[in-house]
């Protein structure tokens, strides 16, 4: 379904120039919850941004259904790390839910039964006339999921976005996800620093470098489904991959830290 082919990304230009990429490539296939981990700065935001068509690559290519991605396709939705900054405080639940229906050429009744039916997957139902500044930051964050299912995208891109909340409402959110998922069947590619959570939500895992980043592995996930926040994590297999995807991490980042020689 989507496709990245020797992407790379450098910002500036000479002696200045960031190599935040260096040569990435892999696939996602239709369904799929894959899951994007690597060291802090490797250049996951960059990536998904490059794959929402928000930034063009400096080499390499993006394609989604064989198509080359030059900018943010119709299929696509897109879930912020900084939800407070992605809802708009001047507008309800509801309003802030519709508010990318209105690029799509839909009636009202069908606009409304879209925003209702996602309020309901994220369970606030309850606060669908409330705004932003009067919702927690885990309510705040369900707003923006509703958000992107409401547009019906085909794949969904999910930059660390429960990475601001407090580790309960962290899985919670985790778990809604997973439900989500399965209600919609949306394809997923979530970006996180967080190995554990990686583990918990993937069907695959990239793991990236240190940058300039490469892909380093990608790894299966068979962990028996529906995924539990305690059972799922107390299996032998769920802590083996853990430990390895930090093993191989910390093996690179010490590596690449020694320098040649």
């Amino acid at each position: 379904m989507l496709e990245v082919s020797g992407l790379s990304k450098t910002y500036g230009e000479g002696a200045r120039a960031t190599h935040a990429i260096a040569e990435l490539s892999f696939t996602v296939h239709e369904g799929e919850f894959v899951c994007v981990v690597g060291p802090s700065g490797c250049g996951k935001t960059t990536l998904l941004r490059c794959l929402a068509g928000l930034l063009p690559p400096s080499a390499g290519r993006v394609t989604l259904r064989g198509r080359p991605v030059s900018g943010p396709p119709e299929e696509v939705g897109f879930v912020f790390q900084e939800y407070s900054r992605s809802l708009m405080p001047w507008l309800s639940v509801r309003e802030n839910i519709a508010l990318p229906l209105r690029h799509k050429r839909l009636g009202r009744a069908e606009r409304d039964r879209l925003v209702e039916e996602a309020v309901e997957s994220v369970a606030l139902t309850g606060f669908i006339d409330h705004y932003p500044w009067e919702l927690s930051g885990g309510m705040q964050q369900r707003v923006a999921i509703a958000r992107a299912l409401a547009y019906q995208p085909e794949i969904l891109l999910m930059d660390e976005p429960f990475a601001s909340v407090d580790a309960q409402t962290r899985a919670d959110l985790e778990d809604l996800l997973l439900r989500v998922r399965a209600a919609y069947g949306v394809t997923v590619v979530f970006v996180t620093h967080d190995i554990d959570e990686a583990v918990y939500l993937g069907q695959r895992i990239v793991v990236l470098t240190p940058p300039p980043t490469s892909v380093q592995e990608v790894l299966d996930v068979t962990l028996p489904e529906p995924r539990d926040q305690v059972e799922t994590k107390e299996l032998p297999e769920f802590a083996h991959l853990r430990a390895h995807i930090f093993r191989s991490i910390k093996r690179r980042q010490s590596l690449q830290g020694q320098g040649p020689g």
